[in-house]
């Protein structure tokens, strides 16, 4: 799906929910329907081919990229409700994770060959949920759309000098997430604790230093070719959400 069909649909997601009746909540992490924010610990799994085809390439590597672990902040804009049951909320947030593999051996001199991996994006989603009480409810199906920027940090420390380079990916790279979890209530309609557990695509295809050097100019002549993340995985976040009247 190109940049554009992403854009349209998210548009049109939000005029619709615009236009609806929006009810005082009866559960969760927006205040009396109104607004709310949040923050919490993100787990997201990836295959990077590009990566850890350089590891690899080294005489002693490490273990492989294949995770990364760090915070979540956000902001639900509305959050309209029903007498049914059923919750739909409209939300953004920023997420930063990191991972680092250091090493004081992977260099045959003795040397060290540090790499510190960082993604960072922006997402806006709706989620669909489902309150059973008063204090616990079904997030049904969690999507949202994120806006990807990725960078890697390669450290050469060896005797006598240190050499820094600085990869990063294009601005804004399109990837989203779907997956579906739960909500308990710890104040009504003021503070909760949510769970949530699915899926995030992303494909970094490669990064590029200030000087125009790319990556994958540091890979095996068999595996230049390959995607710095070839695809997403499993992602699990664990935050909390607090409502704020306006």
């Amino acid at each position: 799906m190109s940049g554009k069909n992403y854009i349209y649909i998210t548009a049109i997601l939000f005029f619709c929910l615009f236009d609806m009746n929006v009810f005082p909540q009866t559960f969760g992490f927006g205040c009396l329907g109104f607004t709310g924010g949040f923050g919490g610990i993100v787990y997201e799994s990836y295959k990077a081919d590009g990566l850890n085809a350089y590891l690899e390439s080294l005489e002693q590597p490490p273990e492989d990229f294949n995770y990364s672990i760090g915070y979540r902040v956000g902001i639900n804009f509305f959050r309209a409700s029903w007498e049914s049951g059923f919750i739909l909320t409209a939300k953004g947030y920023y997420q930063s994770l990191s991972k680092s593999k250091k090493s004081s051996d992977m260099l045959a001199d003795g040397s060290s060959n540090d790499l510190d991996l960082d993604l960072k994006n922006w997402g806006v989603g709706i989620d669909i949920g489902y309150a059973i009480t008063n204090y616990f409810s079904w997030k049904i199906i969690d999507g949202a759309v994120h806006f990807n920027n990725v960078m890697l940090t390669n450290t050469v420390n060896s005797p006598g000098s240190t050499i820094v380079s600085k990869f990063k990916s294009d601005a804004g790279v399109l990837g989203y997430s779907v997956g579906t979890g739960i909500i308990l209530g710890i104040v009504k309609d003021y503070i909760s604790i949510e769970g949530l557990a699915g899926y995030t695509n992303i494909k970094i295809e490669k990064l590029k230093s200030d000087d125009g050097h790319y990556f994958s100019e540091n890979l095996p002549a068999a595996d230049v070719n390959k995607n710095f993340i070839e695809s997403g995985g499993f992602t699990a976040v664990v935050q909390l959400n607090i409502g704020f009247p306006l």
